[in-house]
């Protein structure tokens, strides 16, 4: 009897099965002496589209919203419909002896494996193969160690229910806005509040009005001190103000009446989790949160390097401390060698700000993995976000840096000046890193050795008056939206919710939050200028035709919420699906009655030439630029691309339409006789005779 074991990609199922010694490799499986060893290819199983639960769900009406199936159903994806079949056939063949679910081990992952078990009939046992890196150790400790299928129930369950919801949500409200304005729109329980903080950003920049200030700044030897008022404002509200304080200080000696001096240690900062990681990529690679996953997701995968990727803990359990040492072995061979190997040597004791027991879930964080690293066979991105998590994992193993902070205070006649900085003791782990600064937070001037004493005169070598702006927030880069999406608050009023969205992880989950961003962007909702994100006309237009309850990130908090209740065992699904049913009928209700107008500024785009509507730039399927006109009646497109002499090549959009109108206005006569024709007449004639 063999087990069959289910990876979730191919080049996992191929490593999986070389471990387990399955030498017979075929297309779609390799089998060995005990293990039958096959894969998902992504999913293969998907919830049925509207019409298979009636035919009237195929053409988009109004009057046919919601749609709230009692049970949902499941179908396979066609694209991967072989595969499917495949692994079908394993289930249903006798000696069968159990079933080894080794897909990517988390919420998604589970949903993969259960959904294909369910459609392919199978009633067997089921053990789970639980593992955070894909090193062959890893494997074979994993398959060791397997845990009982039933334990993972509850968070299949909480995947089904995540699943279902973005489907009553996300197709119920995006039919009833596309039907009732004529125009393909989209909205969903996580996609529409996210867009809402980038419009959020956008207005707090429009109505920013920028105020002038001024400062005086005096230069002394070896440091620089601002005036500052009895409460330590130091800007000043108009220039007259400025230059009547500049003159009451000319002639005046200044005087160093206090130098306050703290040593200050820096702990480490904290290991990477999924959305720490995208931030960091973001701002030192420009990488966005897409192509972050999508290389963290080859480094470990098919480089084994790092630790499993979709993980929202930034630690590591307790018994993982005897590993440290082979981690840090492990990239000998690279510029990060020297460093890791001292830190091997030496006494590794991170203390609780990365080895915390209660502060990993599924997984822990991202961290380089026992495998030895072999730099000549990474890419150029690869090499990047490798060495990014390789700093910041011997950042975390290093000793604090340590500092003195100091605060100068200069006396002038009756007017002070105060000069703030630091002074560098030790820098330990900011050899490896430096983090950056807040925003709004001013940056220190370093201070040199050389500093005056207490009481003593200073020598002047300026002074003068700088004018300054206010300034607006900046608008959001890929990784600030990160960041609100972890904490979206500011779209909260209410405390005690803005709580439990910190507690909850904020709107979508790390693995996620990537894949919402690039579908706001390919629906044109919003677009990167730079290293910006803003919103876009139609973007802005759909807030503003969304029921107020989906702009919210209350909801999907709270869903959010459930879902862990439910993963944990401590909620029925069942009371979570009729809750989602609810709310979809109460927001197609909302849109079904709203007396709101769809009136975007499409962008200045050309006019669609059979309905006249403004068309969009945005992307095709294969990537590439097309005009496309949204209108639901009409759904034009025009490519973009070249054919081979020149020409525009038309889309398969643009040759349906055009057949479309030539069966219509054609009268389906020959317009030409050709000389075939004249002989076929003419041998017709001479067989009737």
């Amino acid at each position: 009897m063999k087990t069959l074991v289910l990876a979730e990609k191919p080049s996992v199922g191929k490593e999986i099965a070389r471990i387990l010694g399955c030498s017979s490799r075929q297309k779609s499986f390799c089998e060995g002496k005990d293990y039958i060893v096959t894969w998902a290819m992504g999913h293969l199983v998907e919830l049925a589209e509207p019409a298979a639960y009636d035919e009237k769900y195929r053409s988009w009406q109004l009057e046919h919203l919601p749609m709230l199936p009692d049970r949902m159903k499941l179908q396979i994806i066609k694209r991967s419909s072989g595969q499917f079949r495949q692994i079908s056939r394993f289930l249903r063949q006798k000696g069968l002896k159990e079933v080894i679910i080794a897909t990517d081990a988390g919420r998604e992952g589970e949903l993969v494996a259960r959904w294909i078990l369910r459609l392919g009939g199978w009633k067997g046992p089921v053990r789970r193969l639980w593992i955070s890196s894909q090193t062959d150790k890893a494997i074979r400790e994993g398959f060791k160690g397997l845990k009982p299928g039933k334990d993972y129930l509850n968070l299949s369950r909480a995947a089904e229910c995540r699943a279902e919801a973005d489907w009553l949500i996300g197709l119920n409200v995006s039919r009833a806005l596309s039907c009732k304005y004529d125009t393909k729109l989209t909205a969903g329980r996580v996609q529409t509040p996210t867009l809402a903080l980038v419009m959020e950003r956008e207005n707090q920049i429009r109505n920013f009005k920028p105020r002038p200030y001024w400062q005086i700044e005096a230069s002394y030897s070896g440091f620089q001190a601002l005036w500052c008022d009895e409460k330590g404002q130091k800007r000043i509200g108009s220039e007259e103000e400025a230059r009547r304080i500049l003159g009451e200080l000319s002639g005046n000696e200044h005087r160093l009446i206090s130098a306050g001096r703290k040593e200050q240690k820096e702990a480490p900062p904290l290991a990477y989790d999924l959305t720490e990681l995208q931030r960091e990529a973001n701002r030192q690679l420009a990488f966005s949160a897409q192509k972050t996953l999508q290389v963290l997701q080859k480094l470990y995968e098919r480089h084994k390097i790092v630790t499993y990727p979709r993980t929202d803990s930034r630690y590591i359990t307790s018994d993982m401390k005897d590993t440290l040492p082979d981690r840090l072995r492990a990239l000998e061979a690279t510029p990060r060698g020297p460093v890791a190997l001292k830190l091997a040597e030496g006494k590794i004791n991170p203390g609780k700000r990365f080895i915390n027991d209660a502060g990993v879930t599924d997984h822990h964080a991202v961290i380089p993995t026992e495998e030895k690293v072999k730099l000549e066979l990474l890419n150029s991105e690869e090499k990047m976000l490798w060495d990014l998590i390789a700093r910041r994992f011997l950042a975390v193993l290093s000793p604090p840096a340590l500092s003195e902070s100091i605060t100068l205070k200069v006396q002038c006649g009756s007017h002070s000046f105060i000069a703030r900085g630091r002074r560098s003791i030790s820098r330990g782990w900011k050899e490896l890193e430096q983090l950056p600064r807040k925003e709004g937070e001013e940056e220190e001037q370093v201070f040199g050795k050389g500093l005056p004493e207490e009481g003593g005169s200073l020598e002047l070598k300026g002074l003068r008056i700088r004018k300054g702006m206010t300034a607006p927030p900046s608008r959001h880069s890929e990784g600030s939206l990160l960041t609100a999406m972890e904490n979206p608050g500011a779209l909260v009023s209410d405390k005690e919710k803005k709580k439990t969205l910190i507690r909850e992880g904020g709107l979508g989950t790390p693995a996620t939050r990537a894949e919402i961003i690039e579908k706001l962007i390919s629906h044109y909702y919003m677009e990167r200028q730079g290293k910006e994100l803003r919103p876009t006309s139609r973007g802005e237009e759909l807030l503003g035709l969304v029921p107020g309850m989906l702009r919210s990130p209350e909801l999907t908090a709270d869903w959010e919420k459930k879902l862990s209740l439910i993963a944990e065992g401590n909620l029925d699904s069942r009371s979570f699906s009729k809750e989602i049913r609810e709310h979809t009928r109460s927001l197609v209700n909302e849109v079904k009655t709203s007396d709101k107008k769809y009136s975007p500024g499409e962008n200045g785009g050309t006019p669609c030439p059979f309905c006249g509507r403004p068309m969009i730039t945005t992307k095709g399927k294969k990537g590439d630029l097309i005009q496309a006109c949204l209108a639901l009646s009409c759904g034009y497109e025009e490519s973009g691309r070249k054919g081979e002499n020149g020409s525009r090549k038309p889309s398969h959009k643009e040759k349906a339409l055009n057949r479309k109108l030539i069966n219509q206005y054609s009268d389906q006569s020959k317009d030409t006789v050709t000389l075939g024709d004249m002989i076929k007449v003419s041998r017709d004639r001479r067989k009737k005779k």
